[in-house]
């Protein structure tokens, strides 16, 4: 019988933040020693791990990757972790996974490495890894998500997820107090916030491109209602489904917020708060996954790829190591309401056929 469901329902109950993911992390690092696998634990001096299977054969080195993060929410007035993102899924598929493949002895050339990654949610965790040398030997990677209802129903899979680019800026705008008696005399930071939302607002790219830019959180408070507050911070999510288009996007973000708060008189320092690339996806990779999901669903369950304004973490990956043929998969799961509600739920069964499309990829490049 499959663990993947015992697997999935304790992580799920000890959710945990990026980088803070300490019972999750020697969780899976316990499986995987019990299985039999061999564990670097702390990779980078995070929470990360790298597990492998050697088959003491020539043959190339391929990675499975699985994210470890829960996102914080406030619910009720209180903050707290919660598996809203699916990734006490990946983590469950991809630790089944492996535990099955070295029990079957299924990796009869190269190595199979298994990476359980920290830090999704804040795109730092990807880095952190490629940082602690966890891919350097590393050929072809391949890594998944679970995929909305919409996208996607249990008993499908797509070989291909599109992420966008994602950038968060964030600028903190500053005035000069003064009595609400006396504005003439100051230079209000919420005035300035304001119109450098509606300057960010006024921007374009080609039509042609797929873009978008919108204000996500606002902060203002002088103490007190009758004088003019003196600083402000607003934060903008960028998103880009190319990377080059990205770049444009964010000088022209930076310099509408820098030049219309300085209509006022105000001054606003503006800072990158987190990002991610777009897709980078290898024809290779994406053959052997869609092959995985044929196998596995059969022709009827392989859907084409799908584009999404989402972003995901993974594509540091190739990014930073052009060498890796990268591949992204999705899973369908039934997932409702979305990812990132606070009620996200999906179909549990839908876990065993991803371990099943998992291993029938490896089985394609090592076995």
């Amino acid at each position: 019988m499959s663990k993947v469901l015992e697997h999935y329902h304790y992580l799920h109950e000890i959710p945990e933040l990026g980088f803070q993911e300490f019972k999750t992390s020697a969780y899976i690092a316990d499986q995987l020693e019990k299985a039999g696998l061999k564990v670097t634990r702390n990779i980078n001096q995070t929470t990360g791990i790298v597990a492998e299977i050697d088959s003491g054969v020539p043959g190339p080195v391929l990675a499975l990757r699985a994210d470890m993060d829960a996102l914080g929410h406030i619910i009720d007035g209180v903050a707290c972790a919660r598996h809203t993102c699916g990734h006490d899924g990946h983590s469950s598929v991809v630790l089944t996974a492996a535990q099955e493949l070295l029990a079957e002895g299924a990796v009869k050339k190269g190595r199979l490495k298994i990476l359980f990654q920290p830090a999704e949610e804040l795109g730092a965790g990807a880095l952190a890894m490629v940082e602690g040398g966890a891919l350097d030997d590393v050929e072809m990677i391949f890594g998944f998500h679970l995929r909305p209802l919409e996208e996607c129903v249990v008993g499908q899979a797509t070989p291909a997820v599109l992420y966008s680019a994602c950038s968060t800026l964030e600028a903190t705008i500053k005035g000069t107090p003064a009595h609400a008696a006396r504005p003439h005399l100051g230079v209000n930071a919420l005035d300035a916030a304001v119109q450098a939302v509606n300057a960010v607002n006024a921007i374009h790219l080609s039509p042609g491109l797929n873009w978008s830019v919108k204000a996500t959180r606002f902060l203002c408070d002088a103490g007190v209602t009758n004088s003019v507050p003196d600083e402000a911070r607003v934060v903008w999510d960028l998103r880009s489904q190319e990377n080059a288009p990205m770049e444009v996007l964010k000088e022209k973000v930076t310099q509408a917020i820098q030049h219309s708060v300085a209509a006022l008189g105000a001054t606003a320092q503006v800072v990158v708060l987190k990002e991610m690339p777009a897709a980078e996806i290898h024809d290779e990779a994406t053959a052997v996954i869609r092959a995985a999901i044929t196998e596995v669903l059969g022709a009827e369950g392989l859907l084409e790829a799908k584009t999404t304004p989402g972003s995901e973490d993974f594509f540091f990956y190739p990014v930073k190591r052009p060498h890796v043929k990268a591949g992204f998969w999705g899973l369908g799961t039934n997932l409702t309401p979305g990812l990132h509600h606070p009620d996200m739920r999906f179909d549990l069964n839908a876990l065993e056929i991803g371990g099943n499309i998992f291993k029938s990829c490896v089985k394609r490049v090592l076995g």
